[in-house]
């Protein structure tokens, strides 16, 4: 990123690259504008400057005649977050309505409407501060963990609370952790108990494979002594 920063007077004499630093991050207020305080800040193409992790490069300052400060350009970088169209996320629900649930992940919260937590149809229990599914008795509460996707984004540079990310979680592997899991056990349950019932018929099969056989008998020395007795009488 870049932008040109205004140092006042008062700062001249400290390192310039902790000064640049400084506003960078919290900023001031001059003049009825805020210089620099980037942190916190929504950015519509960048989305939420969560950090300022280095100033790169500052040039040499210039000073604007009735002002008295001294202006630099400076590069710098920073950590920021802005959810991408059909992103997974995990978050915790902060707050519970009667049309859905708000669902906050890092700086920024996401609504998931009701006909998008579930396939069953939603009940809202108001004096619980829950959402439930009236088939499924399955119940979405403040607090809980969740997976969602992004299908929806709107930024709001200039209010960051009024921006509009929608979420769904009906599609599988997304929902409350605990479903998630649920849904994992079942499946896993399933192909389980699918593998067993295929080894039975081959199980049976094998035992009855080779039925009516009679297996060769092993002679013992009694039964050769009787073989050789038996030839002599024969021979006489």
């Amino acid at each position: 990123m870049e932008d040109l920063i205004r140092i006042p007077p008062e700062r001249f004499g400290e390192p310039i690259e902790k000064v640049i630093e400084d506003i960078l991050k919290v900023g001031y207020d001059y003049k009825g504008r805020r210089e620099g305080g980037y942190e916190g800040k929504l950015d519509k193409d960048l989305g939420v400057v969560l950090a300022i992790t280095k100033v790169r490069e500052i040039g040499d300052g210039t000073v604007i005649a009735g002002d008295g400060a001294a202006y630099h350009n400076a590069i710098f970088s920073a950590l920021v977050f802005k959810p991408d169209l059909h992103e997974i996320l995990d978050g915790e629900v902060v707050e519970i309505v009667e049309f859905g649930a708000f669902v906050r992940f890092g700086p920024l919260d996401g609504l998931i409407h009701v006909s998008q937590i579930t396939d069953d149809f939603i009940i809202h229990d108001k004096k619980r501060g829950a959402l439930i599914g009236k088939e499924s008795n399955k119940a979405l509460e403040v607090g809980d963990k969740v997976r969602s996707r992004v299908v929806a984004v709107s930024m709001n540079p200039d209010k960051i609370k009024e921006s509009k990310i929608n979420l769904t979680m009906r599609q599988v592997g997304l929902g409350k952790f605990e479903w998630i899991e649920e849904s994992k056990k079942k499946k896993q349950e399933k192909a389980d108990k699918a593998g067993k019932t295929k080894k039975e018929p081959e199980k049976e099969k094998s035992k009855g494979k080779g039925k009516g056989k009679k297996e060769p008998k092993t002679k013992t020395k009694k039964d050769d002594k009787k073989d050789r007795k038996d030839k002599k009488e024969a021979e006489k």
